[in-house]
């Protein structure tokens, strides 16, 4: 009897030691896969630039409030300038050269200007506004020859076509006022231009 009571407590211990010491097994499960995160690298408008610009405009000449006339010319040149990107708004300066073709008839002008730039970043794009001066020379076939400086302003947009090409248009105006210093006679010039430039 008393080695029945013996034989079952030893059973019961090892019984016991044997359900304490179980460890379940480990399951490793596969590591999830990781998408790759593709970031758009942001354009940036900063650095010197130049290129050319065509388009057309017109000219009304105005003699206290009577129009004396409105020509159709064509406008084309050369510009450079510089820009800065500061994140959101991109700031800059121009100087461009144009040369002015009355139609019809054998007049020609040269049109410089110095002109601020201030745009907002979209990215590829940037739609701007500008202003500055413009100084205009011609030489009319009435024997007349001019030389005026006036305030110019517009707005315009640049397109990316790579990190280094761009494509844009742009309209601006020029008030000349006193024109040959006669009091009251003003010529206001209106102009559209395609542009491309070359970013360096």
């Amino acid at each position: 009897m008393k080695f029945a009571i013996a034989a079952l407590g030893a059973s019961l211990i090892a019984v016991s030691a044997h359900a304490g010491g179980y460890t379940a097994p480990v399951v490793e499960t596969a590591p999830a896969a990781v998408e790759p995160v593709i970031v758009e690298s942001a354009s940036d408008w900063t650095g010197f630039y130049a290129g050319a610009q065509w388009g057309k405009g017109n000219a009304d000449l105005d003699f206290d409030g009577d129009e004396v006339s409105s020509d159709d010319f064509d406008a084309y040149g050369i510009h450079g300038g510089y820009m800065h990107d500061m994140g959101k708004f991109v700031v800059g300066g121009e100087l461009d050269y144009n040369q002015i073709d009355i139609n019809d008839q054998d007049e020609k002008g040269d049109l410089t200007r110095l002109r601020a730039r201030a745009g907002y970043d979209m990215g590829r794009f940037l739609p701007y506004v500008t202003a500055g001066a413009a100084h205009l020379s011609q030489d009319l076939n009435s024997g007349v020859d001019f030389s005026e400086t006036a305030f110019t302003y517009g707005i315009g947009a640049d397109f990316k076509v790579t990190e280094k090409v761009t494509v844009g248009a742009e309209y601006t105006r020029q008030d000349f006022n006193d024109l040959d210093n006669i009091d009251g006679l003003d010529l206001d010039t209106d102009m559209v231009q395609v542009r491309a430039a070359y970013r360096f």
